[in-house]
């Protein structure tokens, strides 16, 4: 690929922009390759998720930065995926609590809803949908899942979203306690984005 090639990370979180970066960087996308996320691009409005599905999301806003931009982009749609709760939040979980992006409320909230659940019971899931779009419409996505317990308190500062209340199966720590090498190595982010790799790769030359 040559030192020119960009390829457009479609979010405006600061926390997926780093994070997706040292994914893809390990994966061996790094050289040669300028990252930049939708901030580059402040005069493209935000794209309503209107999909109802991880994957339906992540290729509209993959689309939509790929004919703004006339460049390739990534995108992706991810969230925490309770058993008890059928799923939810799922698709909302962004949203949980009615304001878009607030992790505290969103956390307060859904805690509040599992307060009586036992341990047994609290089982769930983060889900990512990771979706590559090219300018001539051609589209890959491919999706990634942790699995693990819901705590009853958040533990740790790292990480974002329902990250504090996640243990993953077979740690003691939740995704906010890991290292972001050690979350990256087994989230549901990182996994779905080792899987684009490939079809990057082609798409990059």
């Amino acid at each position: 690929m040559s030192s020119e090639q960009r390829l457009i990370l479609a979010t405006r979180n600061a926390h997926k922009v780093t994070e997706l970066r040292a994914i893809l960087t390990e994966a061996g996308l790094g050289t040669g390759l300028e990252l930049l996320g939708a901030d580059a691009y402040p005069d493209i409005p935000d794209v309503k998720e209107t999909g109802v599905t991880f994957a339906q999301n992540a290729l509209l806003k993959a689309h939509a930065l790929a004919s703004a931009t006339g460049l390739p982009a990534v995108a992706d749609d991810s969230g925490l995926c309770v058993d008890i709760l059928g799923g939810a939040p799922g698709i909302l979980s962004a949203r949980w609590s009615g304001r878009h992006g607030d992790d505290q409320a969103n956390l307060a909230l859904l805690l509040s809803q599992l307060v009586d659940i036992d341990d047994a019971h609290r089982g769930a899931h983060f889900a990512c949908a990771a979706a590559l779009a090219l300018p001539d419409g051609t589209e890959h996505v491919v999706e990634g899942r942790l699995t693990g317990t819901l705590r009853h308190a958040p533990a740790g500062t790292g990480g974002f979203g329902y990250d504090p209340i996640l243990q993953p199966d077979g740690e003691t720590r939740t995704c906010a306690e890991l290292t972001p090498a050690d979350k990256n190595a087994v989230s549901h982010r990182g996994r779905a984005f080792r899987a684009l790799a490939p079809h990057l790769r082609d798409a990059l030359g």
